[in-house]
């Protein structure tokens, strides 16, 4: 074989995300791209803020010397410290430049953290419904996955994950709010799931991480707030980007942050500045850094997506779908009227329609929509959508 056998694994099962994208460029080449309705990759349409355009203008008319050199592998400590300065203003904790390593976006945040704490055959629960590169994720760095369910709404159930919990596992991966489902976990919720975790510390005499990853943070609707994961557990960890609120996906900016409390914290960060490097990522973009640093209190119109998902909820469930009203995110994950969602979204591409399997997601039987699109792609799928369900219901 040319290529390694888990790669070719791995590629055989790619992400169902990827697989519908790419179907959308083929139809849209075929019937034209106003007649496909295209909702299934999160890719957000809207530019980034004006102040973060200017502030980019600013910094590449009167570049600082040295600029585009490498820097240390964590990242610029100005910008470093700025972040630290900004946690410390939101969560009320002591951050430091010392806790906050710069890394290429929230998937390159998560490769360093799994390569900086996993030995092979340590296990990494995470909860379904799941972005699908989390796997993967864990696999690069000799780490098993181990599956959690979730409830009825997509909460934490604590009490199914709570036999998964052994002296094996080593991590527990959240996403809130969540892609696919929307959901935002509360407070109190993870105050539990961290109690539950140091229980397990203690009984196993184990060590377990609480790795939350927030791209989704600021996008949170209803005048819901994400709450902070450094209450819940000592040995929390933070991966997030700027992706999402700031509209810069495609320049792979993000951070890791270390809760200042946790237990030999100065090791935990050497060990992410040496993955970092040894990943290949060596440092996060220069001018990104440099760029964010100015940018900490801005943020797209998240009332423009909170808009979009009142659309889509009130239609789709006027039309029968069964539908949990997503809380953050830019992403809905209804129930498929039959029990095949691979069927059921094979079915709304003929009516042009494209979204994703809950199968992609690690949860059989639901399908997941973007929203984070033009009006027109979200109003033109409606037809596709009402005369899907109308076979299974009528």
């Amino acid at each position: 074989m040319t290529i390694a056998s888990k790669i070719q694994k791995a590629m055989e099962g790619q992400s169902w995300i990827r697989q519908m994208f790419e179907l959308g460029i083929q139809m849209k080449q075929e019937h034209g791209a106003d007649k496909v309705f295209d909702l299934s990759l999160g890719n957000p349409i809207l530019e980034p803020p004006e102040s973060v355009i200017k502030e980019l203008q600013r910094i590449l008319a009167d570049p600082p010397p040295g600029m585009h050199r490498y820097m240390p592998n964590a990242g610029f400590p100005e910008t470093r410290g700025a972040i630290a300065a900004h946690l410390a203003k939101q969560v009320g904790l002591p951050f430091a430049t010392g806790h906050v390593i710069m890394t290429c976006g929230a998937g390159g945040a998560l490769n360093v953290i799994f390569e900086s704490i996993l030995d092979p055959g340590d296990e990494v629960i995470i909860f379904a419904p799941y972005f699908p590169e989390y796997p993967f994720y864990i696999t690069n760095h000799g780490g098993e996955t181990r599956i959690a369910p979730t409830d009825s709404s997509f909460q934490l159930d604590l009490e199914a994950l709570r036999p998964l919990l052994t002296a094996r596992t080593k991590a527990v991966l959240v996403n809130s709010p969540n892609n696919p489902s929307g959901a935002v976990y509360s407070a109190a919720l993870l105050e539990q799931l961290g109690k539950l975790l140091a229980e397990t510390e203690a009984k196993h005499n184990s060590t377990i991480y609480l790795i939350s990853d927030e791209p989704y943070a600021q996008l949170a609707y209803d005048g819901l707030k994400t709450p902070p994961i450094y209450d819940a557990h000592l040995r929390s960890i933070v991966a997030t980007s700027f992706s999402k609120n700031l509209a810069l996906p495609g320049e792979r900016i993000g951070y890791i942050a270390a809760n200042p409390a946790c237990p030999d914290v100065a090791t935990l960060v050497d060990a992410f500045t040496y993955c970092n490097r040894v990943l290949g990522f060596v440092n996060a973009p220069a001018l990104m850094q440099l760029l964010v640093k100015e940018a900490l209190d801005e943020s797209v119109d998240v009332g423009w997506y909170e808009r979009k998902r009142d659309y889509l909820y009130k239609e789709l469930t006027g039309m029968g779908y069964e539908l949990v009203k997503p809380e953050g995110a830019f992403y809905a994950f209804p129930a498929s009227p039959i029990p095949d969602d691979v069927a059921f979204v094979q079915e709304l591409v003929k009516w042009k329609v494209l979204v994703t399997p809950g199968t992609g997601f690690g949860s059989p039987g639901y399908f997941r929509i973007s929203f984070c699109l033009e009006d027109w792609v979200l109003e033109g799928a409606m037809e596709g959508f009402r005369e899907a369900i109308k076979a299974h219901t009528s």
